[in-house]
């Protein structure tokens, strides 16, 4: 891992008297010499007033937490950190709290306990992850809250904004093989190691804003029932996931830098970790960049740095990083944008039910994307059905309008993939205004490859192997219209542009592939429609199957 801090020294300055002079503290106040400061008559504390060093080497937790009880029993106020290293078990955040980074100022996940050993660094350990009687439904990290750097649970009115850092170095990010480089050391499910960032449920009119995550655990931030929620201004950068919003509702996610180069960036969910089937409802992502392919944090410090697994192998990336609906998906998602993003060296975009979501009403617009490692887009609908089971049944996803994407440089093995399963079709595709520049060079063989269904296994885009595609496989699927999109390879390919399987009403308008060879390749299609297209010469045809057009 790389991080300078040196470049972010500069940003460093003494917010002491400052804090002292707006909070008008009474003398005394900053020797925190006693077990509680006296509260100030202003509702804003400063942490080093409790007893908090920044020092880096003493833990502040039990100060910061002070601080926090103090404002929350006025009625709420703004905990300040000044410049400084805090470093820090857990944190509890409280309802009408403000925590304030100040230019300079680091929250510090302190060391969890080793394998093995019962207490951490100086003898300190998280809090203990709660009970959830419904952790049979998702991964260990998507059931607890508590056992994190900072926690909140049933608060309302709550803010973290920056521009501090908070470092998950003590954390755990839920891998199980040691790995020296990265860190790898805690294991989750250990009692006193904490494993996310920062962990918030069944919250609301919550602020996350213009602060840096490194190396944020499991998660940078788990956000779960949490409504009314505004992301905006975060740079994470972490090697699991940046941010993942579960069962979340009214959310708007903003100007975000996301570098996760082995798990998702930026990935809404639905899961059961609530005990109910609760849908992320009315999510925008906006002006997001969201990559897998740097070194960690490099993105923090400015500088920028690609891995290059070739001379250094112990460090290469799964380049994940991307943005994604699911996995978990329990409840549904519904009324989500997704517009003017950037992807970079990472997957392409996803949106997957397969534990009987509803996944509906999307509109995704003005992508582009360089150097995707995958398909550049993936909609799955599947029966996996992780959920109870007298109630989990296969969802639906319906009603996607995708428009104005480019992607460059992308990988070729794994076209764009749209699959439902027998019985259960995605309906009402709208695609517009794409292009996908991709490597070619695929051999003759794959185009006639037939994917499995896999219906029950887990969704990635490599799931199916290489694809008969090398720009879009379409497989059960109703009601899909695609204009003014074009295919082009770098190197020559023998793949059909457009593959279809399964497919009843598909209209192809404006649609350009590679000359000299089948644009289309038909399997089990109705109610199919080309018109003013170069890809082929205008054609309608009621049923067609097993053919290339």
């Amino acid at each position: 891992m790389h991080f300078d801090p040196t470049r972010r020294s500069a940003l460093k300055q003494s917010g002491i008297a400052l804090a002292s002079a707006a909070v008008g503290l009474m003398p005394g106040e900053l020797s925190g010499q006693s077990n509680r400061a006296s509260t100030p008559h202003s509702a804003v504390l400063d942490v080093r007033t409790y007893g908090a060093t920044g020092d880096g080497k003493t833990i502040d937790s039990p100060a910061i937490n002070r601080a926090i009880e103090a404002a929350a029993s006025i009625g709420g106020g703004t905990v300040i950190f000044p410049a400084g290293t805090y470093l820090s078990f857990s944190v509890r955040l409280r309802s009408h709290i403000q925590l304030r980074l100040e230019p300079g100022a680091t929250i510090l996940a302190a060391d969890s306990p080793l394998p093995g050993e019962a207490t951490g660094y100086n003898g300190g350990t998280y809090d203990s992850a709660e009970p959830n009687a419904w952790d049979a439904y998702q991964d260990y990290g998507h059931n607890h809250w508590h056992n994190s750097l900072i926690w909140g649970e049933g608060l309302e009115n709550c803010s973290i904004v920056g521009p501090g850092l908070i470092w998950g170095k003590g954390l755990s990010n839920g891998r199980t093989a040691p790995h020296g480089r990265l860190g790898y050391r805690f294991v989750a499910k250990q009692p006193g190691v904490g494993n996310k960032s920062i962990a918030l449920k069944n919250c609301r009119n919550v602020v996350l804003r213009d602060f840096a995550i490194l190396k944020g655990g499991h998660f940078g931030l788990l956000l779960t029932g949490v409504d009314n929620l505004t992301i905006d201004n975060l740079t994470i950068d972490t090697d699991r996931d940046g941010m993942d919003i579960d069962c979340c509702r009214n959310v708007r996610v903003t100007n975000c830098v996301v570098n996760s180069p082995w798990d998702d960036g930026i990935c809404p969910k639905s899961s059961f970790a609530l005990g109910d089937t609760r849908s992320t409802d009315n999510l925008m992502i906006s002006n997001c960049y969201v990559t897998g392919t740097y070194q960690l944090g490099t993105i923090i410090d400015g500088s920028f740095k690609k891995f290059d697994h070739v001379t250094d192998p112990e460090m290469r990336p799964g380049y994940t990083g991307r943005i994604k609906c699911g996995t978990e998906s329990n409840g549904g998602f519904r009324n989500i944008t997704i517009s003017n993003c950037v992807f970079e060296g990472c997957k392409g975009l996803g949106l997957e039910t397969v534990d009987g979501a509803l996944l509906e009403d999307i509109t995704i617009s003005n992508i582009t994307m360089r150097d995707v490692v995958t398909s550049p887009l993936f909609l799955r609908l599947g029966a996996r059905l992780r959920g109870p089971a007298e109630r989990t049944k296969v969802g639906v996803l319906r009603r996607v309008l995708i428009s104005n994407l480019v992607s460059y440089n992308t990988a070729s093995a794994v076209s764009s993939i749209m699959s439902g399963i027998p019985g259960h079709n995605i309906e009402d595709i709208k695609l517009s205004d794409i292009y996908i520049q991709h490597v070619g060079g695929a051999s003759q063989e794959s185009v006639d490859v037939r994917p499995p269904e896999f219906e029950k296994k887990y969704p990635e885009p490599n799931m199916f192997g290489p694809m008969p595609a090398q720009g879009f496989f379409f497989r059960h699927v109703r009601n899909l219209e695609v204009s003014h999109t074009e295919v082009q390879p770098v190197a020559p390919d023998p793949r059909p542009a457009f593959s279809l399987d399964s497919v009843e009403r598909a209209d192809f308008i404006a649609v350009t592939a590679p000359k000299g060879q089948p644009a289309f390749s038909l399997h089990n299609v109705t109610d199919f429609r080309v018109a003013i297209s170069r890809a082929t010469p205008d054609v309608a045809l009621e049923t067609i199957d097993n053919r290339t057009l």
